[in-house]
């Protein structure tokens, strides 16, 4: 019947976890076999990559602030959360979080994907705003299937390079 256990203190999780939601890791899920992906992200993290969800993602801002960036038609536009805040993010909008605040934690929500509906991963150029490169995945474990795609284009500047102008991208954030 409770599939997921008893009701649980959250701050008490939170604390519990701190550990795994700084770097390197950054992110803890809370339960691995439902229905819903949830994710508690701590800070600092910097990403260069932007996601493309097929489904909506919902924020809450838990402890200090984050900047989601969208890419506009009119490039990259920065939205703040602030502590305390909550966003609903439609879908297919092209998101990149930015946790540059130590400490700060966020949660994620998201729904799990079913079989042929994929997410996409794309870095834009710093210079003329074209997709430098564009992963599409079937998305099934957030902690298993992104790392190597990530790597795999950190690693290659064939990858890294814009098509476009010719600029390579910097890779991870600085």
């Amino acid at each position: 019947m409770l599939t997921y256990g008893l009701p649980f203190n959250f701050r008490e999780w939170i604390e519990d976890h701190r550990e795994v939601l700084q770097p390197p890791v950054g992110n803890a899920q809370i339960w691995e076999d439902a229905d819903f992906i949830v994710t508690v992200v701590g800070g600092p993290n910097q990403r260069t990559d932007y996601h493309v969800d097929p489904l909506e993602e919902f924020f809450y801002q838990i402890e200090g602030d984050m900047n989601l960036r969208l890419w506009t038609d009119d490039g990259p536009k920065d939205m703040p959360i602030r502590e305390g805040d909550i966003f609903l993010l439609p879908p297919n909008v092209p998101h990149s979080p930015q946790r540059p605040v130590a400490a700060s934690v966020g949660l994620v929500i998201e729904r799990k994907r079913p079989d042929g509906l994929i997410d996409a991963f794309q870095w834009y150029c710093d210079d003329c705003g074209h997709i430098v490169h564009r992963v599409e995945v079937q998305l099934q474990s957030i902690v298993r299937d992104l790392p190597p795609l990530f790597e795999a284009f950190y690693a290659s500047e064939e990858l890294r390079t814009c098509g476009h102008c010719g600029a390579v991208h910097p890779g991870k954030a600085r």
